[in-house]
């Protein structure tokens, strides 16, 4: 069977490469107002040949699903950074065999990441029956603003070690919230065109959160016209927090001074 090779080194901080089983998604908060995804792929709306020529139609692409095993070295694969695997248009049955294709090449991390926690809880009390989720397999959520904890809410009821949240784009101050028992938080603001501003403080107090907590912090971006216009520093630091208790000792090892 032909695999389509599409999935590449990450310029994202925080991973090192993508896999998009499925393209192109719908918005549902206004984290997606400004979608970067979205943005990509309607560029090449109607271009031959080219993997995004139906623009951000949500598209399933089952000759994809095996390109995972297919590298040898591990890595930590954020997956579908072009979509949302628990779209509601997703059959259930193509989500399956996403999973099986994370479980059968059990050398990587995955990176799950969604806003539509509530089908992603229910998906994977169903598919491990309540019992835990493979280790390798980092189930997290997008949490815009404070309107949105209940993802957060979903996300602790899933039976793992290793949650993570990405409150990215942040568009507003997050007060107070519990994350006892989320593994790792990444804080970043908004990028391109109409960029909307992070005010310092949200992402202060989210750092302090993560502290109270032991939630390992990454500070990603200030954003702006571009991801890297305002670089990473806060207060006068970076932050590269990650959660390394959770990475499976098998992969830890075979990463090596890379990622220590």
């Amino acid at each position: 069977m032909k695999v389509t090779t599409v999935a590449q080194k990450s310029q994202i901080e925080w991973t090192d490469a993508t896999w998009n089983p499925v393209t192109g998604c719908t918005k549902i908060g206004p984290g997606c107002d400004n979608c970067y995804a979205e943005r990509f792929a309607e560029r090449w709306r109607g271009t031959p040949n080219h993997p995004y020529k139906q623009g951000f139609d949500l598209t399933l692409w089952p000759s994809r699903l095996e390109q995972p095993a297919l590298w040898r070295k591990p890595r930590m694969i954020f997956v579908n950074s072009m979509s949302d695997l628990f779209h509601k248009e997703v059959d259930r049955a193509f989500i399956d065999r996403v999973f099986d294709a994370m479980e059968k090449a059990d050398w990587h991390v995955y990176q799950v990441l969604t806003k539509r926690s509530s089908l992603m809880q229910k998906y994977v009390h169903a598919r491990y029956n309540g019992g835990p989720v493979p280790k390798h397999i980092w189930l997290g959520v997008s949490v815009e603003d404070a309107g949105h904890l209940s993802r957060i809410a979903h996300l602790k009821a899933i039976n793992t070690e290793a949650r993570f949240i990405s409150f990215e784009p942040l568009l507003g101050p997050i007060d107070d919230v519990d994350i006892v028992g989320v593994a790792w938080a990444i804080v970043g603001g908004e990028s391109g065109p109409g960029a909307r501003p992070m005010h310092p403080d949200w992402a202060r107090r989210l750092r302090d959160i993560c502290d109270r907590d032991a939630v390992a912090f990454f500070f990603k971006q200030w954003g702006g016209a571009r991801p890297k216009s305002g670089g990473r520093l806060l207060d006068g630091e970076e932050w590269n927090g990650f959660p390394w208790q959770i990475v499976p000792k098998i992969i830890l090892d075979s990463l090596g001074h890379e990622h220590a």
